[in-house]
């Protein structure tokens, strides 16, 4: 499928912005299904195979958070982007440690969506390590990589990765012992340049710490390289 042409879910409870975006996004060559409340969209969900979401927070039955959790829950690498008010930055900072691939507040500009959009899209059928690694399978002590799925496990354990967090942890596994920049992260997270380098290096740091944490457990550790980037290596004894 080209990246011009997926299944969206929009989950917005404005009748008129949900018609409007529904309309656009068909004109853009996408199939879309509306949904109107948190409720009706994990309905949706769960019996209708999605490309992306693009999910309203002020949503009546189950809010958009509580929507993003679950999704991530169920279907880890499906792309969410938000569309909200809540322009805070501890609102975007609070979307982006749920799982969110990407942010845009109300009012929006319709070209800036539909390019956020590609992008995410884009990014979610990118090669696995961006075509840095040969090999489909790659493990690194109990963490285990598979780009062809893709999935990554502790063990036997699944890791449950957002597809910005799958290709962060792809491009350190890859370069492990050596530093990935700043900008090579950025670049792999970036296929258009409507999103700003700046608010793209602010969640750097917020994804950087997501995935500290879910490797606490584990023989290896993500050290910041002052001004360089940051290294996976075998965390200190």
């Amino acid at each position: 499928m080209l990246a011009g042409m997926a299944h969206l879910l929009i989950v917005e409870d404005d009748e008129l912005l949900r018609d409007a975006l529904s309309a656009q996004l068909k004109l853009a060559g996408h199939t879309v299904t509306p949904a109107a409340d948190g409720v009706q969209a994990q309905a949706l969900l769960e019996g209708t195979r999605c490309d992306a979401v693009i999910l309203d927070l002020g949503l009546p039955k189950v809010n958009g958070m509580e929507v993003l959790r679950w999704i991530r829950q169920r279907l880890a690498a499906l792309p969410v982007l938000i569309l909200t008010a809540r322009d805070g930055v501890d609102d975007r900072v609070q979307g982006l440690n749920a799982g969110a691939d990407d942010y845009l507040t109300k009012p929006f500009n319709m070209a800036e969506l539909q390019a956020r959009l590609q992008s995410m899209l884009r990014r979610s059928r990118l090669p696995a390590f961006g075509g840095t690694l040969e090999l489909p399978t790659n493990s690194l002590g109990r963490l285990r990589l598979d780009a062809k799925l893709p999935l990554a496990w502790l063990g036997d354990e699944p890791l449950e990765l957002t597809q910005r967090e799958w290709m962060l942890l792809s491009l350190l596994v890859a370069n492990a012992g050596q530093v990935v920049s700043r900008e090579d992260v950025l670049a792999a997270w970036q296929g258009e340049p409507g999103e700003s380098s700046a608010a793209g290096s602010n969640a750097l740091e917020v994804y950087i710490h997501r995935l500290r944490r879910k490797l606490a457990d584990t023989e290896l550790n993500i050290r910041n390289v002052r001004g360089l980037g940051y290294m996976l290596e075998p965390a200190t004894p």
